[in-house]
């Protein structure tokens, strides 16, 4: 695309770096940048799997039931949001399955603690 025909993003990138001054806006933008990358690299690594496995994606849908266009939009949109069962189902039929891991930084502390049933 010649810089001619390149779409005008300025406008846009002014309008969320004001937005970003605002507090609450900020955390609420970075929550949400750190959700859909998180997202987007399990859609990678199953994407990786399915292909070391030569498995197609309509193959893939079959074997979870689903659609094999809703499959391919998955692999190929970016910034999709899948629902954890889906992310479960897929890795299920790679053979592979979903861990929650702390982040390095929250590895020390516990964030769920469990409640010690009362004294009757």
């Amino acid at each position: 695309m010649s810089s001619k025909n390149a779409l005008d993003v300025s406008l846009h990138e002014r309008r969320r770096i004001r937005r970003m001054e605002d507090q609450e806006f900020r955390v609420a933008y970075e929550r949400t940048t750190r959700e859909i990358e998180q997202t987007d690299q399990i859609i990678r690594e199953l994407d990786a799997m399915r292909l070391d496995l030569g498995m197609s994606k309509a193959e893939l849908a079959r074997r979870i039931n689903r659609n094999a266009s809703s499959i391919r939009r998955l692999f190929t949109t970016n910034g999709s949001r899948p629902e954890l069962p889906l992310i479960a189902a897929i890795a299920d039929a790679l053979g592979a399955e979903v861990r929650l891991m702390p982040k390095k930084s929250a590895s020390k502390r516990s964030t769920h603690r469990r409640r010690e049933p009362a004294a009757a």
